[in-house]
């Protein structure tokens, strides 16, 4: 096998795997479902209904509807929305043509959200703006609500320093003269089709991530939940003790948890204003007895997908990464580039080197493949032979060949063999670049500002293709089928037009990958001929 045939399967296979994946993301998905409306409720307030507070941390600004508390905006202070722009990336937000909530509240019979009122608590806050100092490690701001009944019903906003989780306290007062019930929810609520401002990644099939709901439970660690599956009224309705649920989008998720307990959660979605999906918990009924206070707590995710932090803030959380099936690869291969990156300080260079130490590491298997390719090439005389004599019956002509390929100790399928554990390494690459916060906007040197984006001026894909074809006219080729040639000809400006559109630290790596390849090639070639002639 030729090198670049192996170059044509391995791209072949791969883009197949691409469209596999798109088309799966079209499949309905297979879970625990119940086609009734679960939501806790659909209460849209208007401009004029609003009275919002901000609150910020080093890492967070947060706005909040005071009608009912919820987080209608979020920004993340840490990064652009994006290259290049002066604003900050708003992960929350609400506006006439796209909403994106974290909504939380008490309801049922005592509850104040109770979706029998139609309407939503006015809390009430002494401050409008909320800032974290540069002295303190946290951040806690009140609104209290005071129920018809005396109950009082304060939420606690606590953020802290650095940190993308925010616990959410419910502190209840019953100050009535009898006990109430109620439950405690929290839900994400979205626009499933995105305003055109927002789809930054629409025209680029090899950018597109998975954009959707997500949750955890006893029974399943990380789940994802298709906008498609809940548009179609096919609700999760799923009891379980603890877990969470949240929301994906590239590179960054909002989730809530759920307070650590015994009592169970029912894990609901909902498609709402036939244009927004909802996914949420609500708690099992929580009692409190008159004149007593009873509190309970819940966090919410608001920020980048970093692993480790994640993994800290609730189990398996980190999952919400998403290096698809390749994962046990892409996750040793992100903790190996991040450990040179420490060392390099450039995201760009570290490619580089892991692609050099990939190339080591498999350098026995690309050894076998030139050198099996080399002995194929020699042997062309003798199969021509095999073929003027058995042409006619295939069976002998196969027995022949394996007899002489046995005689010759020659791997027929040792070309093969390296470009499907190549094959791996580069998708869970691709994963890797596609999945990771932390090479985002990563610049390279020069034109390349975003390692994780496709090269704005397609030099790269450029000398991919360069380097594609320098390899193929000095690769050992012994094809002499004039149509099978016409296409390996085009075959290097065939892969150029498909890489035009990957992230550029993936075309960095195969562009490296190929040098090594050149130099590996004539090394290899080169000692085989002077054995030969021994």
């Amino acid at each position: 096998m030729e090198l670049q045939r192996n170059f044509f399967i391995f791209i072949f296979l791969f883009l197949s795997f691409l469209l596999w994946q798109a088309w799966q993301d079209r499949l309905p998905t297979k879970n625990k479902t119940d086609n009734t409306t679960t939501s806790i409720f659909h209460v849209n307030q208007t401009k004029e209904d609003k009275s919002l507070i901000t609150i910020e941390s080093d890492v967070l600004r947060l706005v909040v509807n005071m009608y009912g508390g919820d987080i209608e905006e979020a920004i993340l202070l840490n990064y652009k929305d994006k290259l290049n722009s002066s604003e900050n990336l708003k992960l929350l937000e609400t506006r006439s043509d796209f909403v994106y909530q974290a909504q939380s509240g008490l309801i049922g019979k005592d509850g104040p959200d109770n979706s029998t009122n139609n309407s939503r608590p006015l809390y009430f806050s002494k401050k409008n703006f909320f800032k974290l100092s540069n002295n303190k490690n946290e951040l806690r701001v009140p609104i209290t609500f005071v129920g018809k009944n005396g109950v009082i019903y304060k939420k606690i906003f606590i953020i802290k320093s650095g940190k993308y989780d925010i616990e959410i306290e419910h502190n209840i007062y019953n100050t009535s003269n009898k006990n109430i019930e109620l439950n405690i929810f929290g839900q994400l609520k979205q626009t499933i089709k995105l305003p055109q401002d927002r789809d930054i990644y629409s025209g680029n099939f090899a950018l597109q991530t998975f954009r959707g709901a997500a949750y955890s439970s006893m029974d399943e660690k990380y789940e994802k939940y298709k906008f498609d599956d809940i548009s179609s009224n096919k609700n999760l309705n799923i009891i379980t003790q603890n877990g969470w649920i949240a929301m994906l989008q590239q590179y960054f998720v909002v989730a809530w948890i759920p307070e650590v307990n015994s009592s169970s959660n029912l894990i609901y979605t909902s498609y709402v204003n036939n244009d927004a999906a909802v996914i949420g918990y609500k708690s099992s009924l929580i009692n409190i007895p008159l004149k007593s206070r009873y509190v309970i707590k819940s966090k919410l995710w608001i920020g980048p997908e970093k692993q480790q932090e994640m993994a800290i803030v609730a189990p398996n959380l980190d999952l919400t990464v998403d290096y698809g099936w390749l994962w046990f690869l892409s996750q040793p291969l992100f903790k190996l580039l991040s450990i040179i990156h420490n060392f390099v300080g450039n995201w760009g260079f570290s490619i580089v080197l892991i692609t050099f130490l990939m190339k080591a590491i498999t350098y026995p298997l690309t050894k076998a493949q030139y050198v099996s390719m080399a002995k194929m090439r020699k042997l062309q005389p003798k199969i021509h032979e095999l073929k003027k004599n058995f042409g006619y019956d295939k069976a002998k002509m196969s027995q022949e060949m394996m007899a002489l390929y046995k005689k010759e100790k020659i791997n027929p399928l040792g070309g093969c063999l390296p470009i499907f554990i190549q094959m791996p390494i580069f998708l869970s690459l691709y994963y890797m670049l596609i999945g990771s916060v932390e090479l985002r906007h990563a610049p390279f040197f020069l034109w390349i500002k975003d390692l994780s984006d496709q090269d704005p001026y397609y030099v790269l894909p450029v000398i991919m293709g360069l380097t594609m074809f320098f390899i193929q006219k000095t690769s050992p080729n012994h094809i002499s089928d004039p149509l099978q040639k016409k296409i390996m000809n085009f075959m290097p400006i065939i892969f150029t037009a498909f890489f035009l559109w990957f992230p550029s630290g993936l075309v960095l790596y195969y562009i490296v990958s190929n040098l090594v390849t050149i130099i590996q090639q004539k090394y290899i070639l080169s000692n085989f001929e002077k054995k030969q002639k021994m």
